[in-house]
Protein backbone atom coordinates (compact mmCIF):
# COMPACT_ATOMS: atom_id res chain seq x y z
CA UNK A 1 0.00 0.00 0.00
CA UNK A 2 2.81 2.40 0.89
CA UNK A 3 4.64 1.44 -2.30
CA UNK A 4 1.58 2.41 -4.37
CA UNK A 5 1.43 5.81 -2.64
CA UNK A 6 5.12 6.36 -3.26
CA UNK A 7 4.74 5.32 -6.89
CA UNK A 8 1.75 7.64 -7.53
CA UNK A 9 3.26 10.68 -5.80
CA UNK A 10 5.45 11.86 -8.74
CA UNK A 11 2.42 11.58 -11.06
CA UNK A 12 0.40 13.83 -8.75
CA UNK A 13 3.22 16.35 -8.66
CA UNK A 14 3.50 16.32 -12.47
CA UNK A 15 -0.23 17.01 -12.85
CA UNK A 16 -0.07 20.20 -10.73
CA UNK A 17 1.33 23.59 -11.66
CA UNK A 18 4.62 24.53 -10.05
CA UNK A 19 4.07 28.22 -9.28
CA UNK A 20 7.60 28.65 -7.95
CA UNK A 21 9.07 27.26 -11.16
CA UNK A 22 6.91 29.61 -13.22
CA UNK A 23 8.01 32.60 -11.18
CA UNK A 24 11.66 31.57 -11.56
CA UNK A 25 11.14 31.24 -15.30
CA UNK A 26 9.52 34.71 -15.42
CA UNK A 27 12.42 36.19 -13.45
CA UNK A 28 14.96 34.54 -15.73
CA UNK A 29 13.20 36.05 -18.75
CA UNK A 30 12.54 39.44 -17.16
CA UNK A 31 14.54 41.24 -19.84
CA UNK A 32 12.24 39.89 -22.55
CA UNK A 33 9.17 40.90 -20.55
CA UNK A 34 10.57 44.39 -19.93
CA UNK A 35 11.44 44.84 -23.60
CA UNK A 36 7.97 43.85 -24.82
CA UNK A 37 6.31 45.90 -22.09
CA UNK A 38 8.31 49.00 -22.98
CA UNK A 39 7.62 48.49 -26.68
CA UNK A 40 3.87 48.27 -26.14
CA UNK A 41 4.00 51.11 -23.64
CA UNK A 42 5.58 53.27 -26.35
CA UNK A 43 2.87 52.22 -28.81
CA UNK A 44 0.23 52.94 -26.17
CA UNK A 45 1.68 56.37 -25.52
CA UNK A 46 1.70 57.13 -29.25
CA UNK A 47 -1.86 55.87 -29.58
CA UNK A 48 -3.00 57.89 -26.55
CA UNK A 49 -1.42 61.12 -27.77
CA UNK A 50 -2.74 60.81 -31.32
CA UNK A 51 -6.16 59.27 -30.70
CA UNK A 52 -9.33 61.16 -31.55
CA UNK A 53 -11.17 62.32 -28.44
CA UNK A 54 -14.81 61.24 -28.36
CA UNK A 55 -17.82 62.49 -26.43
CA UNK A 56 -20.95 60.54 -25.50
CA UNK A 57 -24.48 61.81 -24.91
CA UNK A 58 -27.19 59.62 -23.33
CA UNK A 59 -30.86 60.54 -23.38
CA UNK A 60 -33.44 58.50 -21.44
CA UNK A 61 -37.06 58.39 -22.62
CA UNK A 62 -40.30 56.61 -21.74
CA UNK A 63 -42.81 55.70 -24.48
CA UNK A 64 -46.39 56.68 -23.69
CA UNK A 65 -49.09 54.33 -24.97
CA UNK A 66 -52.15 56.23 -26.19
CA UNK A 67 -54.26 53.28 -27.32
CA UNK A 68 -56.95 51.72 -25.18
CA UNK A 69 -58.02 48.31 -23.98
CA UNK A 70 -56.20 45.12 -24.76
CA UNK A 71 -53.93 46.78 -27.34
CA UNK A 72 -52.48 49.07 -24.69
CA UNK A 73 -52.01 46.14 -22.29
CA UNK A 74 -50.35 44.14 -25.05
CA UNK A 75 -47.96 47.00 -25.87
CA UNK A 76 -46.92 47.37 -22.24
CA UNK A 77 -46.52 43.62 -21.91
CA UNK A 78 -44.33 43.50 -25.01
CA UNK A 79 -42.13 46.23 -23.57
CA UNK A 80 -41.71 44.16 -20.42
CA UNK A 81 -40.85 41.09 -22.49
CA UNK A 82 -44.07 39.22 -21.65
CA UNK A 83 -45.99 37.43 -24.41
CA UNK A 84 -49.75 37.71 -23.72
CA UNK A 85 -50.78 36.04 -26.93
CA UNK A 86 -52.09 39.28 -28.43
CA UNK A 87 -51.22 40.80 -31.78
CA UNK A 88 -50.20 44.41 -31.74
CA UNK A 89 -52.10 46.54 -34.20
CA UNK A 90 -50.35 48.87 -36.62
CA UNK A 91 -50.85 51.87 -34.39
CA UNK A 92 -49.62 49.97 -31.33
CA UNK A 93 -46.05 49.57 -32.52
CA UNK A 94 -44.05 47.71 -29.89
CA UNK A 95 -41.18 49.68 -28.29
CA UNK A 96 -39.02 46.61 -28.92
CA UNK A 97 -39.07 47.60 -32.60
CA UNK A 98 -37.67 51.08 -31.92
CA UNK A 99 -33.98 49.97 -32.08
CA UNK A 100 -34.65 48.56 -35.56
CA UNK A 101 -35.90 52.00 -36.62
CA UNK A 102 -32.68 53.59 -35.36
CA UNK A 103 -30.61 50.96 -37.19
CA UNK A 104 -32.50 51.35 -40.46
CA UNK A 105 -30.79 52.80 -43.52
CA UNK A 106 -33.27 55.70 -44.05
CA UNK A 107 -32.82 56.77 -40.40
CA UNK A 108 -29.03 56.75 -40.61
CA UNK A 109 -29.05 58.46 -44.00
CA UNK A 110 -31.18 61.27 -42.58
CA UNK A 111 -28.65 61.71 -39.78
CA UNK A 112 -25.80 61.57 -42.28
CA UNK A 113 -27.06 64.67 -44.08
CA UNK A 114 -28.15 66.62 -41.00
CA UNK A 115 -26.23 69.93 -40.68
CA UNK A 116 -24.12 70.02 -37.51
CA UNK A 117 -21.68 72.54 -36.08
CA UNK A 118 -18.02 71.49 -36.18
CA UNK A 119 -15.11 73.55 -34.85
CA UNK A 120 -13.25 73.27 -38.17
CA UNK A 121 -16.23 74.45 -40.23
CA UNK A 122 -17.39 78.06 -40.52
CA UNK A 123 -21.04 77.02 -40.72
CA UNK A 124 -23.14 73.95 -40.06
CA UNK A 125 -22.27 71.06 -42.39
CA UNK A 126 -23.45 67.48 -42.65
CA UNK A 127 -21.43 64.53 -41.41
CA UNK A 128 -20.97 63.43 -45.03
CA UNK A 129 -19.54 66.81 -46.06
CA UNK A 130 -17.31 67.03 -42.98
CA UNK A 131 -15.61 63.66 -43.47
CA UNK A 132 -15.38 64.06 -47.25
CA UNK A 133 -14.07 67.63 -47.47
CA UNK A 134 -12.94 68.93 -44.07
CA UNK A 135 -11.71 66.18 -41.76
CA UNK A 136 -8.14 64.91 -42.14
CA UNK A 137 -7.04 61.39 -41.10
CA UNK A 138 -4.95 61.15 -37.94
CA UNK A 139 -1.54 59.54 -37.51
CA UNK A 140 -2.95 56.28 -36.14
CA UNK A 141 -5.33 55.95 -39.08
CA UNK A 142 -2.33 55.98 -41.43
CA UNK A 143 -0.52 53.47 -39.20
CA UNK A 144 -3.52 51.11 -39.23
CA UNK A 145 -4.00 51.62 -42.96
CA UNK A 146 -0.44 50.62 -43.86
CA UNK A 147 0.00 47.88 -41.23
CA UNK A 148 -3.20 46.01 -40.37
CA UNK A 149 -5.05 47.23 -43.43
CA UNK A 150 -2.16 46.74 -45.87
CA UNK A 151 -3.47 43.40 -47.28
CA UNK A 152 -6.88 44.96 -47.95
CA UNK A 153 -5.16 48.00 -49.49
CA UNK A 154 -3.24 45.74 -51.87
CA UNK A 155 -6.35 43.77 -52.77
CA UNK A 156 -8.26 46.95 -53.54
CA UNK A 157 -5.39 48.11 -55.76
CA UNK A 158 -5.35 44.82 -57.68
CA UNK A 159 -9.11 44.47 -58.10
CA UNK A 160 -10.77 46.68 -60.69
CA UNK A 161 -12.94 49.42 -59.22
CA UNK A 162 -16.63 48.61 -59.46
CA UNK A 163 -18.84 51.29 -60.97
CA UNK A 164 -21.55 52.94 -58.88
CA UNK A 165 -25.00 51.37 -59.18
CA UNK A 166 -27.63 53.55 -60.83
CA UNK A 167 -31.33 52.92 -61.34
CA UNK A 168 -32.73 52.89 -64.88
CA UNK A 169 -34.98 55.78 -65.79
CA UNK A 170 -38.64 54.95 -65.16
CA UNK A 171 -40.03 57.85 -67.15
CA UNK A 172 -41.44 61.19 -66.15
CA UNK A 173 -44.32 61.22 -63.70
CA UNK A 174 -43.71 57.70 -62.40
CA UNK A 175 -44.53 57.30 -58.70
CA UNK A 176 -43.44 53.65 -58.40
CA UNK A 177 -41.42 52.86 -55.27
CA UNK A 178 -37.66 52.61 -55.79
CA UNK A 179 -34.99 50.77 -53.79
CA UNK A 180 -32.46 52.73 -51.76
CA UNK A 181 -29.07 52.98 -53.44
CA UNK A 182 -26.02 54.12 -51.48
CA UNK A 183 -22.65 55.18 -52.79
CA UNK A 184 -19.48 53.61 -51.38
CA UNK A 185 -18.77 56.68 -49.29
CA UNK A 186 -22.33 56.69 -47.94
CA UNK A 187 -22.05 53.01 -47.02
CA UNK A 188 -18.86 53.63 -45.02
CA UNK A 189 -20.25 56.65 -43.20
CA UNK A 190 -23.61 55.00 -42.51
CA UNK A 191 -21.75 52.05 -40.99
CA UNK A 192 -19.74 54.55 -38.95
CA UNK A 193 -22.96 56.18 -37.71
CA UNK A 194 -24.34 52.76 -36.83
CA UNK A 195 -21.40 52.26 -34.46
CA UNK A 196 -21.96 55.65 -32.81
CA UNK A 197 -25.76 55.95 -32.62
CA UNK A 198 -27.76 53.29 -30.80
CA UNK A 199 -30.96 52.76 -28.85
CA UNK A 200 -31.28 50.34 -25.93
CA UNK A 201 -34.59 49.12 -24.49
CA UNK A 202 -34.82 48.29 -20.80
CA UNK A 203 -37.59 45.67 -20.72
CA UNK A 204 -37.74 45.63 -16.94
CA UNK A 205 -38.02 49.37 -16.33
CA UNK A 206 -39.66 50.29 -19.64
CA UNK A 207 -37.00 52.88 -20.53
CA UNK A 208 -35.43 53.82 -23.84
CA UNK A 209 -31.79 54.99 -23.75
CA UNK A 210 -30.47 56.80 -26.81
CA UNK A 211 -26.66 56.79 -26.89
CA UNK A 212 -24.74 58.97 -29.35
CA UNK A 213 -20.96 59.29 -29.64
CA UNK A 214 -19.25 62.11 -31.51
CA UNK A 215 -15.93 63.91 -31.87
CA UNK A 216 -16.97 67.32 -30.48
CA UNK A 217 -19.30 68.33 -27.61
CA UNK A 218 -21.66 70.58 -29.62
CA UNK A 219 -21.70 68.27 -32.63
CA UNK A 220 -22.50 65.26 -30.44
CA UNK A 221 -25.34 67.03 -28.64
CA UNK A 222 -26.85 68.25 -31.93
CA UNK A 223 -26.63 64.78 -33.44
CA UNK A 224 -28.30 63.25 -30.36
CA UNK A 225 -31.08 65.86 -30.46
CA UNK A 226 -31.69 65.22 -34.16
CA UNK A 227 -31.75 61.45 -33.56
CA UNK A 228 -34.27 61.94 -30.75
CA UNK A 229 -36.53 64.13 -32.90
CA UNK A 230 -36.23 61.80 -35.87
CA UNK A 231 -37.12 58.80 -33.71
CA UNK A 232 -40.26 60.59 -32.49
CA UNK A 233 -41.14 61.48 -36.08
CA UNK A 234 -40.65 57.93 -37.38
CA UNK A 235 -42.66 56.39 -34.55
CA UNK A 236 -45.45 58.92 -35.19
CA UNK A 237 -45.41 58.10 -38.89
CA UNK A 238 -45.66 54.36 -38.24
CA UNK A 239 -48.44 54.62 -35.67
CA UNK A 240 -50.56 57.31 -37.36
CA UNK A 241 -50.20 56.06 -40.93
CA UNK A 242 -53.76 54.65 -41.21
CA UNK A 243 -55.37 57.53 -39.31
CA UNK A 244 -53.51 60.02 -41.51
CA UNK A 245 -54.70 58.27 -44.67
CA UNK A 246 -58.28 58.44 -43.40
CA UNK A 247 -57.81 62.10 -42.56
CA UNK A 248 -56.46 62.89 -46.04
CA UNK A 249 -59.41 61.08 -47.67
CA UNK A 250 -62.00 62.86 -45.50
CA UNK A 251 -60.25 66.21 -46.07
CA UNK A 252 -60.50 65.75 -49.85
CA UNK A 253 -64.21 64.81 -49.65
CA UNK A 254 -64.83 67.73 -47.29
CA UNK A 255 -63.27 70.18 -49.76
CA UNK A 256 -65.45 68.79 -52.58
CA UNK A 257 -68.70 69.03 -50.62
CA UNK A 258 -67.78 72.51 -49.42
CA UNK A 259 -67.20 73.75 -52.96
CA UNK A 260 -70.46 72.15 -54.16
CA UNK A 261 -72.49 73.63 -51.27
CA UNK A 262 -71.01 77.08 -51.78
CA UNK A 263 -71.64 76.91 -55.52
CA UNK A 264 -75.30 75.92 -55.03
CA UNK A 265 -75.71 78.62 -52.40
CA UNK A 266 -74.41 81.25 -54.86
CA UNK A 267 -76.74 79.98 -57.62
CA UNK A 268 -79.71 80.06 -55.28
CA UNK A 269 -78.96 83.60 -54.18
CA UNK A 270 -78.60 84.72 -57.81
CA UNK A 271 -81.90 83.06 -58.76
CA UNK A 272 -83.68 84.81 -55.90
CA UNK A 273 -82.24 88.17 -56.92
CA UNK A 274 -83.40 87.75 -60.52
CA UNK A 275 -86.91 86.66 -59.55
CA UNK A 276 -87.64 89.57 -57.24
CA UNK A 277 -90.89 91.26 -58.30
CA UNK A 278 -91.61 88.48 -60.80
CA UNK A 279 -94.50 86.04 -60.52
CA UNK A 280 -93.99 82.88 -62.53
CA UNK A 281 -94.19 79.13 -62.14
CA UNK A 282 -90.96 78.28 -63.96
CA UNK A 283 -88.79 80.56 -61.81
CA UNK A 284 -90.46 79.24 -58.68
CA UNK A 285 -89.81 75.62 -59.66
CA UNK A 286 -86.18 76.43 -60.51
CA UNK A 287 -85.66 78.05 -57.10
CA UNK A 288 -87.23 75.08 -55.31
CA UNK A 289 -84.94 72.65 -57.12
CA UNK A 290 -81.89 74.72 -56.25
CA UNK A 291 -83.09 74.91 -52.65
CA UNK A 292 -83.45 71.12 -52.45
CA UNK A 293 -80.04 70.51 -53.98
CA UNK A 294 -78.48 73.07 -51.65
CA UNK A 295 -80.20 71.52 -48.61
CA UNK A 296 -78.80 68.06 -49.45
CA UNK A 297 -75.32 69.40 -50.28
CA UNK A 298 -75.21 71.48 -47.11
CA UNK A 299 -76.26 68.45 -45.00
CA UNK A 300 -73.49 66.36 -46.56
CA UNK A 301 -71.06 69.26 -46.03
CA UNK A 302 -71.97 69.53 -42.33
CA UNK A 303 -71.66 65.76 -41.90
CA UNK A 304 -68.22 65.76 -43.57
CA UNK A 305 -67.18 68.62 -41.28
CA UNK A 306 -68.02 66.45 -38.26
CA UNK A 307 -66.12 63.48 -39.72
CA UNK A 308 -63.14 65.74 -40.45
CA UNK A 309 -62.94 66.89 -36.83
CA UNK A 310 -63.23 63.28 -35.62
CA UNK A 311 -60.44 62.23 -37.99
CA UNK A 312 -58.20 65.02 -36.69
CA UNK A 313 -58.88 63.93 -33.12
CA UNK A 314 -58.09 60.32 -34.04
CA UNK A 315 -54.70 61.35 -35.45
CA UNK A 316 -53.93 63.20 -32.23
CA UNK A 317 -55.03 60.19 -30.14
CA UNK A 318 -52.82 57.85 -32.16
CA UNK A 319 -49.78 60.15 -32.01
CA UNK A 320 -47.28 58.57 -29.60
CA UNK A 321 -45.38 60.61 -27.05
CA UNK A 322 -41.82 59.98 -25.88
CA UNK A 323 -41.52 61.49 -22.44
CA UNK A 324 -37.92 62.63 -21.99
CA UNK A 325 -36.58 61.86 -18.51
CA UNK A 326 -32.97 62.73 -19.16
CA UNK A 327 -32.66 65.41 -21.88
CA UNK A 328 -29.80 65.87 -24.29
CA UNK A 329 -26.99 67.83 -22.65
CA UNK A 330 -23.69 69.04 -24.04
CA UNK A 331 -20.90 66.79 -22.66
CA UNK A 332 -18.02 68.45 -20.86
CA UNK A 333 -15.63 65.51 -20.51
CA UNK A 334 -14.41 63.06 -23.19
CA UNK A 335 -15.71 59.53 -22.97
CA UNK A 336 -12.41 57.93 -23.96
CA UNK A 337 -9.36 58.11 -21.68
CA UNK A 338 -5.76 58.42 -22.77
CA UNK A 339 -4.61 56.89 -19.47
CA UNK A 340 -6.87 53.88 -20.03
CA UNK A 341 -5.48 53.45 -23.54
CA UNK A 342 -1.91 53.52 -22.22
CA UNK A 343 -2.76 50.98 -19.49
CA UNK A 344 -4.41 48.60 -21.96
CA UNK A 345 -1.43 48.68 -24.34
CA UNK A 346 0.98 48.18 -21.44
CA UNK A 347 -1.05 45.26 -20.14
CA UNK A 348 -0.97 43.61 -23.58
CA UNK A 349 2.81 44.08 -23.64
CA UNK A 350 3.18 42.36 -20.25
CA UNK A 351 0.94 39.46 -21.31
CA UNK A 352 2.75 39.04 -24.61
CA UNK A 353 6.17 39.17 -22.93
CA UNK A 354 5.13 36.56 -20.34
CA UNK A 355 3.68 34.36 -23.07
CA UNK A 356 6.93 34.46 -25.04
CA UNK A 357 8.97 33.56 -21.95
CA UNK A 358 6.66 30.66 -21.11
CA UNK A 359 6.64 29.42 -24.68
CA UNK A 360 10.42 29.59 -24.78
CA UNK A 361 10.65 27.50 -21.59
CA UNK A 362 8.12 24.86 -22.60
CA UNK A 363 9.06 24.65 -26.26
CA UNK A 364 11.76 21.96 -25.79
CA UNK A 365 9.25 19.74 -23.96
CA UNK A 366 6.66 20.19 -26.73
CA UNK A 367 9.31 19.47 -29.31
CA UNK A 368 10.31 16.26 -27.58
CA UNK A 369 6.69 15.08 -27.35
CA UNK A 370 5.96 15.64 -31.05
CA UNK A 371 9.40 14.63 -32.34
Amino acid sequence: MDENKTFNQPEAEDEGIDIVALLRQMWAGRKTIIIWTCAFMALGLLSALTMQRTYTVNSVMVPQMNSKGSSQLSSLAALAGVDMGMDLSAKDLSPLVYPQIVNSVPFRKELLYTPLHYAKADSAVSTYTYYKEIAKPGVMSYVKKYTIGLPFLLLSAIRPEKPEITLPSSGAGSNAPKPVILTKDEQKLIKFLGQNVGLMVDKKEGLLTLSVTGIEPIQTAELALKAQQLLQSEITRFRTEKAQRDLNYIQARFDETKREAESLQAQLASARDRSQGMVGTSSSVYRERLQQRYTVANAVYLDMAKQLEQAKLQVKRDTPVLTVIQPVTVPTQPSNSRAKTLIVWTFFGIILGCGIVLLRGYWPKFKEQFA
